[in-house]
């Protein structure tokens, strides 16, 4: 298999970059959902906390390579070729979550910043982007839990219509970007 993207096929490095993200918007996900098990101000809440915060922000940095490999390297064609509305909302969806995937992380950067709170990243600490502004750190704290939630549905919208088109469609959509075959 290619390292870079074939006309047939997503190369091995989108393929390893598409599943990891997967694994780590999962992980991001379920350190936000498990936090309840810890007691408010506990040494653990604060831990899958800061694990939530440096899982995102691991995720904001390898968008980035995402999007240099989408613009660099073709993007294989679905045989049989969808109709063009489907291709549009494809590449709607797509970009949706790339945006998401950018201002998740930024916004928990500046809702931690706006808090006055250290920003972990694995050993080191980022600097704040903004000053301390406790009503602003809600106000970002709202939109980002609004959108964490509308983060639900996109992803869960982008599994479903790889599914659709590989067991109801029957074309290539969903395997090209699985791992091994060719």
């Amino acid at each position: 298999m290619s390292l870079t993207n074939t006309p047939t096929r997503y190369g091995s490095l989108s393929i390893a970059l598409h599943w990891l993200m997967l694994v780590l918007l999962a992980a991001v996900y379920a350190c936000i959902e498990l936090r309840g098990l810890f007691p408010k101000d506990s040494v653990g809440r604060a831990q899958i906390k800061d694990l939530h915060f440096m899982l995102g922000l691991s995720v904001f940095l390898l968008v980035w390579l995402r999007l240099l490999l989408t613009v660099i390297s073709p993007t294989p064609r679905i045989v049989p070729s969808p109709p063009r509305w489907q291709l549009g909302l494809a590449t709607l969806m797509h970009w949706a979550l790339y945006l998401f995937m950018i201002g998740m992380p930024i916004a928990g950067w500046l809702i931690l910043s706006a808090a006055d709170k250290p920003i972990p990243f694995f050993g080191l600490e980022l600097p704040a982007l903004i000053g301390p502004d406790k009503a602003q750190a809600k106000f970002i704290e709202g939109w980002h839990e609004r959108i964490g939630t509308l983060g639900y549905w996109l992803i869960g919208l982008h599994a479903l219509a790889g599914l659709y088109h590989h067991y109801v469609v029957r074309d290539n959509t969903l395997v090209r970007m699985l791992p091994g075959g060719d």
